[in-house]
């Protein structure tokens, strides 16, 4: 990034920032309803802030903005969203922050305890329950079963489903030995799922409810929780495990989520992901929490 798009970023210091996490995903949210921030710094801007221990740091950053589409099946849309990964990519859908972000935009006055919200993915539904939100998901599609992959030297057989976002489903045995980042990172940019790679989820069953860890595409490490990935493990293992729905989810904070489905043969509906979406803190954008973007050569004085 050049020094004059930095300057640019740092003329938005000021602009109000709230953090957020659901269930141990955490994301920056930015009321723009103003347009404070045009859309073209959105993804550097994303990057810069996301930063750990240099910056805020978050697993994503999410701005909301108003809508005026009526969608022919879920009538009004309250409000859209401009999602980024940490690298500062675009994601299609991610079913914590959208809780999140429903939590805030109610709460800010943009929509009402049951609201529409339009993503790339297509519009979501979300409802708000105390501190909690359920959301409803897309239409899960895509699915296959047992594609086996050689990976670091092994043969892994892969189950998979687009619930948003690719995610591939990896069962295994023990989930505290599962080598998420290691194997993650490869099944992730794995030429089978080119070019736009996968989201890689470890899976297994104890005491009755799925356990999982991910490695998230676009943050490219392991993260706490995933929701579309919980969405994922849950359709995939789920019923082939006996569990009906809801499937209860533990994630690596040890947190939990519920997805709800209808399913029909090999066909999933009436997807929903339902936990808990807190507040960390607010505050203003300092013009400082850019810095760490100049190199060494052209750090100003």
């Amino acid at each position: 990034m050049d020094s004059a798009q930095i300057k640019r970023l740092e003329c938005l210091a000021g602009i109000e920032l709230v953090k957020m996490t659901g269930t141990g995903n955490d994301f920056i949210l930015v009321d723009n309803r103003k347009a404070a921030v045009p859309q073209g710094l959105m993804p550097d801007l994303a990057l810069g802030l996301c930063q750990r221990r240099r910056s805020v740091g978050a697993d994503g950053m999410i701005f909301l903005e108003p809508s005026r589409r009526v969608d022919l099946v879920r009538g009004t849309v309250d409000w859209r969203w401009h999602f980024f990964n940490a690298d500062g990519s675009a994601a299609e859908m991610c079913g914590n922050g959208g809780r999140c972000a429903a939590r805030f935009a109610h709460d800010a006055g943009l929509a009402g305890p049951e609201m529409v919200f339009d993503t790339t993915a297509g519009p979501i539904r979300a409802w708000i329950k105390d501190h909690g939100v359920k959301m409803e998901m897309i239409h899960p599609y895509g699915s296959y079963r047992g594609v086996e992959l050689e990976v670091a030297g092994q043969k892994l057989s892969l189950d998979g489903v687009n619930t948003g976002v690719p995610h591939a489903v990896i069962l295994v045995d023990d989930i505290d030995a599962a080598p998420v980042v290691p194997v993650g990172r490869q099944v992730r940019h794995h030429q089978h799922f080119a070019p736009a790679g996968t989201n890689v989820n470890f899976a297994c069953l104890a005491d009755g409810e799925l356990v999982m860890r991910t490695y998230e595409r676009g943050v490219e490490d392991e993260t706490l929780a995933c929701g579309t990935g919980a969405v994922a493990s849950a359709l995939m293992l789920g019923p082939a495990m006996g569990l009906k729905s809801p499937v209860t989810v533990r994630v690596k904070s040890g947190e939990r989520l519920k997805v709800y489905f209808d399913k029909q043969g090999e066909e999933f509906g009436a997807v929903f992901l339902e936990g808990a979406a807190h507040y960390v803190y607010s505050g203003k954008l300092h013009a400082e929490a850019l810095a760490w973007l100049y190199t060494q050569e052209d750090t100003p004085c």
